[in-house]
């Protein structure tokens, strides 16, 4: 933060606000009790107390509102970035294709290439316009009564598609029989954005197993693991905000923008449900934890 930015003088301005109204506090509560004006006192202390409690909410309302400003930036460099890559790429192709006589084969490589970069670009804007109609998504769309299995496992294809990765060296499934009722695109969407995470931020290759415990109050428990670095635990809840990235934009070597655990983590609560991560407890990685209403059906 800059010394002479608005954002820092606001902050200091807050603590030394605070600290005045502490010290006139004390004095005032130390004459006010030897001369024993307890009525004084008494809505002295309230007023001073009330003050502190403004500047308290002022103060974390002027730090939320910097980290907020700081995952924005960090997001337009990320988008600017995932943007520049794959045209600068389509751009090198077509003017390859156009400068030079390639042979059938070269051009086949070449198009097979530029057709995964367009994909890419299509799946981020996507993913930008999924945070966009948060709100709506699911209103308009009808119940559906999905098979947990046939969910997953079409999810988790389609993500390992879209990586470049076989579908059978990169998931392991132990997935109980139940039907959940919900409108079919938020289900891929929450899946899809987790089964996206796990594989960008597993290891090499990735592994990840998925594991259903049915509960006794009409739930079901569904665990991604991956065999990843990790989630430390201090970010642990911050991951889910929108915008949230670990890593700074410079010294970033995963692709993304940040929004797909917000996504994941919004519609998970829509459909009164919840999302958390915890350490894997079968070694290194995270596992991300989901918890939503189901139907057990007979295998």
């Amino acid at each position: 933060m800059r010394k002479g930015s608005p954002l820092y003088l606001s902050l200091t301005l807050a603590v030394v606000l605070m600290s005045i109204n502490i010290a006139l506090m004390v004095v005032w509560i130390i004459l006010a009790a030897r001369q024993s004006y307890w009525g004084t006192l008494t809505i002295g202390t309230i007023a001073f107390s009330l003050v502190l409690i403004g500047l308290s909410i002022y103060l974390f309302l002027t730090i939320k509102e910097r980290q907020l400003s700081r995952r924005q930036i960090n997001f337009v460099d990320s988008v600017t970035h995932e943007l520049k890559s794959p045209i600068a790429s389509l751009r090198l192709y077509l003017e390859t294709l156009q400068m030079r006589n390639l042979t059938p084969e070269k051009r086949g490589e070449f198009y097979q290439t530029m057709d995964v970069e367009l994909k890419r670009l299509d799946d981020m804007i996507n993913q930008l316009l999924q945070v966009a109609r948060l709100d709506a998504i699911g209103k308009s769309a009808e119940l559906s009564t999905v098979g947990l299995e046939l969910l997953l496992e079409s999810c988790a294809k389609s993500t390992s598609e879209r990586h470049r990765q076989q579908y059978e060296d990169v998931f392991e499934m132990q997935v109980d029989s139940c039907e959940i009722s919900a409108p079919r695109i938020m289900l891929d969407m929450i899946f899809g954005n987790l089964f996206d995470n796990a594989i960008k931020y597993g290891g090499r290759p990735p592994r990840i197993r998925v594991k259903t415990v049915l509960t006794r109050n009409g739930r079901v428990e569904i665990f991604i693991a991956d065999n990843g670095a990790g989630v430390p635990p201090e970010i642990r809840t911050s991951i889910f905000k929108l915008f949230f990235r670990g890593e700074d934009e410079l010294q970033r070597t995963t692709k993304g923008t940040g929004v797909g655990l917000y996504v994941a983590h919004t519609l998970v609560h829509k459909l009164r449900g919840r999302v958390s991560v915890e350490e894997d407890p079968q070694g290194s990685g995270s596992t991300f934890r989901i918890e939503l209403p189901c139907r057990e059906t007979s295998s």
